[in-house]
Parts: C-alpha cells; structure tokens; sequence
C-alpha cells in the first residue's frame, strides 16, 4: 500500500512540476547563434528567456536537411498570450505565436519569418495559421472580382461575387465555431475585413468602405489583443497603408487625421501613452520631424503629466535638435572683442554652418572649396565650427585661409557641447539655413552643398 501510495504521489507531482517548451526549427540555418524569447505587453518586450541556435538536421520535402534547432523550457508561471523569438541583432527579425498552456514547435525560413512559419506542435497556433491561410484566400477572391468588375463593368460578375461572399462568411463562421474557449478567439473575431454583400460601382464606393468599417471589429479594451502584435499592426496599416496620398502635403495632413482617428478609438490612457510612443518611433524611421512634434504637441504633452516618459520626450528633443524643418540650435561665440550669437546672426539671406576640423584630411580638401565657391555668393554666409583639442592651430589656418567667414572654436572636439546638440559624428557635416535660421537641408558632401546653393 505504502509503494502505490508513494508512486502516486510521485505521479502527481510529475503533473505538476511539468513545464511547457518552445522549440523552433530554423530553415536554412542560420549563421546567429542565439535566440531571445519575449513576451509581448501592449508596445513593450517584456524578456522571458534566452538560447543557443545548435546546428541540427531535419527531413523536409524527404530529404535530410542542415537546419538551426532551439528549445526554450518555460517557467512555470509563464502567462498565456503573445510571444515572440527574435534571432538577429540587426533587422530585428522575430516570429511571433501564442502561447496557452501546451508545447509549442514550428519550423520557419529566417528571411520570411512570419510568411514561412508552419507549426508542428500546438493546437492554437496550427488552428489560427490555418484560418489566416483559409481567410486569405477566400478575401483575395472577394477582391479579386471587385476589382475585376470596377475594371470593365460590363462583365457579369454579380453570381460569382455572391458566392465568394458566402464562402467568406462560411470560413469565417467555421473557425469561430473552431476556437472557442481558445486563446486565439479574439484574434479570429476581430480579423476579417468588413465585405459589403453586394458588388460594389466606384472604387471610391470600395476603398470608403474599407476605411469607414477598419475599426468595426477591433476591440482596443481586450486585454490579449492589446497585449500582441495584433493592434499595433493593424494601426500601422490604417496610418500607412490604407490611407495614402501621392502629394506630400496632402499625406502629412492625412497623416494627422489618422493619428487622431486611432487615437480617439482608445479610452485607456496609459496604452494611449504607448501607442503615441510607439508612434513617434515609427516617424522617427522617416525623419518625419512635422508629425512627430504633431504627435508630442497635440497628443502626447496633453496626457496626465504621470504618463509622460520624461527621459523619453528629453531623448527625442535631443535626438531631433538639428533636423531639417528646426530652428537651428543656438550657440555663441566672440571676435575681436565682439560677441555674437547664431540665432541673431544677420548679415545674409541664407547661411551655411559647418562643422569640420583640421585633423580630419576630408575637411583640409572640402573647406578651401567651400572658401573658393562661397566668394560669390554675397547672400550667403559661413558659420565655420571647429572641433579642436586645442587653438593654435586652428588660429593660424583661418588666420591664414577662412577669411570672410564667421569662424567659430569649439574646444574638447566630439565632447563639444554645441557638437553633441546637433548629433555631429563625422566631419565636415554641413546645415543649410535661412535668414530665420531655420533648417532647409542637410547635405552629405561640398558637391550636394553646392547643388543646393546653385538652386537658392
């Protein structure tokens, strides 16, 4: 009695100490031989685990193949929801799943992650990658003969856009049927597009319909979808890809319409404050400088100051000091007795600041050309810092070469703090300015320098 007793015990607690596992196998191998797991909350990688990517091989298509191969035990606390492995340092690339309270193993090509995935284990995520697969083709089809009619609208198609419909409808009732009680339900419930029932006349008709519904079945209050790649992704395309405009002006305006559009849609005012944060990296992507100062002055700086990241806002004030469109940033300097600031600077129409230095070989050939092809521009005028260790001989070389120029020194070279202002890593890095000192262009070299000079 005591023996079966004990090996019941044992049996018990080998149920409860079990741990679930995530393994993954990487087709071609990759050169990486690491691999991170996260699990995702709202914006944020919050770090769950790391491994080693092992040499392994796998029969696929029958033939044995070289492939990576990782295993991830995870905690016993684990929480349900989104994860993601990523694999490389640069490019970021990542496959994302769920994770319910099972095994979970899939095979991937590193270069199409998310494409390529298929899962060999876990019932959830073979379920939902099925339903995407399924939903998609039904979809395309659905948008196949809109389009098709739209293109020549004396065809028929009325019969066959009918049953497409149907059958998209049937796919989606299926896998909703399928999934619940299941962790992936809500993914499904707020995946498909809105279709209309009956073929549509204009593509403005067509396009209107898909912007006026993007949001319908998207719950911003679900806590699994908010904490996923879902929204985020959903977001990105209504911002970027839905809403376009072949005019640059138009899409800056549009741009802002859609950011207030996603916005208003969420009424939890700390995922609000990600989101925009989340945001503001993206358009940081694109230098987009008006929609970032967009999205700090009218969304940002406007929510509860305790949802404000200070170092966050201090970082990209920084970061985007010296960007086209700003002012630039002030320093001062003295000549001959005479003090004299950027900012009140005003003997010319337009300006070029440089920074350069006379240790840097590139500076010694580019500045004489810049001093020779600015002696005839008179409405125009150079703002020369230099980043030195010490004067002496940088004294002598103006003295001797740089006449006509407002020469500044900047002592401790890259420590400089006016350098450090405007994120000056390499010399010579020239700003174009107005009269107001604004920021009209950054060019790489004195040929770009002379090109935009040529067209003011």
């Amino acid at each position: 009695m005591l023996r079966k007793l004990i090996a019941l015990f044992l049996l018990i607690s080998s149920f409860t100490i079990a741990q679930n596992t995530v393994k993954g196998y990487i087709s071609p191998n990759l050169k990486s031989d690491w691999l991170i797991l996260y699990r995702l909350e709202g914006t944020r990688q919050i770090f769950v685990n790391n491994t080693t990517i092992k040499k392994d091989s796998l029969y696929i298509n029958n033939k044995i193949q070289a492939v990576g191969s990782f295993e991830i035990t995870l905690p016993k606390n684990a929480k349900i929801g989104s994860y993601r492995a990523t694999y490389r340092l640069e490019g970021a690339d990542f496959v994302d799943f769920f994770y319910n309270k099972e095994d979970v193993e899939f095979i991937f090509n590193p270069d199409f992650p998310q494409q390529s995935i298929a899962f060999t284990k876990s019932k959830e995520n073979k379920l939902y990658k099925q339903y995407l697969d399924d939903i998609t083709v039904v979809q395309e089809k659905i948008d196949s003969i809109q389009v098709a009619f739209l293109q020549n609208k004396k065809v028929k198609l009325d019969s066959a856009y009918k049953k497409a419909y149907t059958a998209f409808n049937k796919v989606q009732s299926k896998y909703e049927s399928e999934s619940k009680n299941m962790l992936i339900h809500d993914f499904i419930t707020a995946s498909p597009r809105v279709n209309s029932e009956t073929i549509l006349n204009t593509s403005d008709e067509y396009l209107g319909l898909i912007k006026s519904t993007f949001f319908d079945k998207l719950d911003f209050t679900n806590k699994q979808l908010v904490n996923s790649s879902f929204l985020t992704n959903r977001i990105l395309d209504y911002i970027f890809y839905i809403n376009y405009a072949d005019n640059a002006k138009e899409q800056q305006t549009l741009y802002k319409k859609t950011i207030t559009k996603v916005l208003s849609k969420i009424d939890s005012k700390s995922y609000k404050s990600k989101i925009i944060e989340f945001l503001i990296g993206q358009f940081e992507t694109q230098n987009n400088i008006e929609i970032i100062d967009y999205l700090f002055n009218e969304h940002y700086n406007k929510l509860p100051i305790n949802l404000q990241n200070q170092q966050f806002k201090k970082e990209k004030e920084a970061l985007f000091a010296a960007e086209i469109g700003r002012i630039a940033p002030d320093f001062s300097w003295s000549k001959n007795g005479q003090n004299f600031k950027l900012s009140t600077l005003n003997d010319a129409e337009k300006y070029v600041l440089v920074f350069w230095s006379t240790g840097c070989s590139h500076c010694l050939r580019e500045i004489p050309q810049l001093h020779s092809f600015m002696k005839s521009k008179s409405n125009i005028k150079v703002v020369a810092f230099a980043l030195e260790k010490e004067a002496f001989v940088w004294q002598q070389y103006t003295k001797a070469n740089l006449q006509g120029w407002h020469n500044v020194l900047g002592l401790n070279k890259w420590e400089n703090k006016t350098a450090r202002t405007y994120n000056i890593n390499a010399t010579p890095s020239y700003f174009v300015l107005d009269k107001n000192k604004k920021i009209i262009a950054k060019p790489n070299e004195f040929k770009d320098v002379k090109e935009i000079i040529n067209k003011l």
